[in-house]
């Protein structure tokens, strides 16, 4: 089990040192929350393009980032520059699965690994055909567009019925699981089949943010 510590609620002030404690405490991946204020109610642009810049000097640690927005392709182009490992695109936010193809192949063209994410109230099955073509499913198990919510106990199935549907089919793609994760539903989460958790809260505002890693990858 990987984990992508979510930075939305990390501080301004104190940001470059939380980074360093992120890292040292051993996350996968810095989990980049992008959203516009239009195709989810909170707007983080400015904030997590600040972010991504900081990084990009300072850190190793691969870039996660999950758009949370309307107008798609300029995202994209906006966060490419940082070169993350993967920029993860909504599902909902297309217009039809050939806009949704074309942003995959521009991603993928970019020397860029991808992935689809899915609503809650999404079901899985609506991505089967796309699973050939990119690296990740991120299923929310949360409302997409702000952090410290509760995991709603529905998505849970969700991540059963695809990680049965892709190891039935052999398809190398991974489930990246991402709201309201922390200690006590993780054992959960992990028996249901995800490869990759998203926890920002968890890990922030826990006394010993290391330990609490360790735990979610056990």
């Amino acid at each position: 089990m990987e984990v992508a510590t979510s930075l939305l609620n990390v501080e301004k002030e104190n940001c470059i040192k939380t980074f360093y404690n992120i890292e040292m405490a051993g996350t996968d991946y810095f989990h980049i929350d992008v959203m516009d204020g239009e195709f989810v109610e909170n707007n983080t642009t400015s904030q997590m393009t600040e972010y991504c810049e900081y990084l990009n000097t300072i850190t190793r640690v691969p870039l996660d980032v999950h758009l949370m927005v309307k107008d798609v392709l300029s995202y994209i182009k906006s966060f490419i520059i940082f070169e993350p490992r993967n920029i993860t695109v909504h599902y909902e936010s297309a217009k039809n699965k050939e806009e949704l193809k074309d942003w995959i192949k521009y991603i993928k063209d970019n020397n860029c690994k991808v992935g689809v994410s899915i609503k809650p109230e999404t079901k899985v099955e609506e991505i089967y055909d796309l699973l050939p073509y990119i690296h990740t499913v991120l299923i929310m198990t949360v409302e997409p567009g702000k952090g410290g919510q509760e995991l709603i106990k529905s998505t849970i199935d969700k991540i059963k019925i695809l990680r049965k549907y892709i190891d039935d089919n052999n398809i190398e793609v991974d489930i990246e699981v991402d709201g309201g994760i922390n200690l006590d539903n993780i054992k959960e989460i992990k028996e249901a089949g995800s490869d990759i958790v998203v926890a920002g809260t968890c890990i922030i505002k826990s006394e010993n943010m290391k330990e609490t890693i360790e735990k979610l990858k056990r």
